[in-house]
């Protein structure tokens, strides 16, 4: 059995306090019914003000979950006004988004920006999810996972076909090398198993339907 990655992208969306329900709902959710969670990586992204408060949750609740960032500052620590930079987000994250094509249509990041995030990431020790829009989207080298986006798929409820997903997967690892590629695009736990069914996908990034902790939990156990 592949392992799957499974990932929330929380967006800019929640207060402290609806992350803390969602991470309460899940844990008794997941505690009436703990099966078909293994070989998955769940990782929850949320925004950077939830971090504390998030892995605090997660701690005290002893779920399985690792955590990823939405976004890494370009530069490394000094004077940059509103900027996160790695080595603060290695201290709550393993995972860290990067190039999502919301950031790429609404705060104009270009590809060198995106390489020089690969850059600090990978110099903190953190795992780059490397968001794609098609098979032709151009791949930063050392990228161990990939995120296949087509735009008219997310926050649409019109996904991407699975056998065109596969098709863009299986492209995209034998361009790239990279041994995982995951899908994203109005994944719900309806259809979410005839995703990671396809031989090239390995997980998915989830974006509105991780909003809601029990959706999350049935996509992590369908997939």
């Amino acid at each position: 059995m592949k392992k799957l990655f499974i990932i929330a992208n929380w967006k800019s969306n929640k207060t402290i306090e609806e992350a803390e329900q969602w991470f309460h709902d899940f844990a008794e959710k997941l505690k009436s019914d703990s099966s078909n969670i293994e070989n998955k990586e769940i990782i929850v992204c949320p925004s950077f003000i939830l971090f504390e408060h998030a892995r605090y949750c997660s701690n005290n609740l002893k779920l399985p979950i690792r955590f990823g960032a939405q976004n890494i500052s370009p530069f490394d620590k000094g004077a940059y006004t509103g900027e996160v930079n790695g080595e603060q987000i290695k201290e709550f994250a393993q995972y860290v988004i990067i190039g999502h094509s919301e950031r790429r249509k609404n705060f104009s990041e270009t590809n060198e920006m995106l390489k020089q995030k690969v850059l600090m990431a990978k110099k903190y020790n953190l795992m780059p999810i490397f968001c794609i829009q098609n098979q032709d989207s151009p791949v930063p080298q050392e990228i161990d996972v990939i995120a296949y986006e087509p735009p008219t798929a997310i926050g649409t409820g019109n996904p991407d076909t699975p056998e065109n997903a596969q098709r863009v997967a299986k492209i995209v690892k034998e361009r790239t090398g990279v041994a995982n590629v995951l899908y994203g695009g109005s994944v719900t736990s309806s259809n979410v198993k005839t995703f990671t069914n396809m031989p090239d996908i390995d997980g998915l990034l989830v974006g509105g339907a991780s909003l809601d902790s029990l959706e999350f939990l049935a996509i992590i156990k369908n997939a």
